[in-house]
């Protein structure tokens, strides 16, 4: 059984800092690339930030880019999500989903490619 688990979300106040990490079971780590997206109260699902199994190239949301950084640790069958300078805006549930890398060619940002998800995490940043 294939299982995503998220940790570390939380209150933070806005322009502090938050890991997310994303815990994987069920499938050959190594072989999967795996996305945070997440989706704010009445809003579409978005986009954060994605890492490529094999080469370790990273991708990331126009929204946040400068102030995420993704990491991924195939020894701990983990990815990390690290958000500096939260705002507001950030207040939403992250989701971790992961895909085969071999056959991933479409935009990383197309969730609908993803067959594996995480339930999600709450992440609240408050004034």
């Amino acid at each position: 059984q294939v299982r995503l688990v998220e940790s570390g979300g939380g209150l933070v106040q806005a322009g502090g800092s938050l890991n997310l990490s994303c815990t994987t079971s069920g499938v050959t780590f190594s072989d999967h690339s795996v996305a945070w997206f997440r989706r704010a109260p009445g809003s579409e699902r978005e986009g954060v930030s994605y890492i490529i199994s094999s080469v370790r190239s990273s991708y990331y949301g126009d929204s946040v880019k400068g102030r995420v950084t993704i990491s991924r640790d195939n020894t701990k069958n983990t990815v990390f999500l690290q958000i500096n300078n939260l705002r507001l805006e950030g207040t939403s549930i992250y989701y971790c989903a992961a895909r085969l890398s071999r056959t991933a060619t479409t935009p990383w940002s197309t969730a609908e490619t993803y067959p594996y998800w995480g339930q999600g995490i709450q992440v609240t940043v408050s004034s």
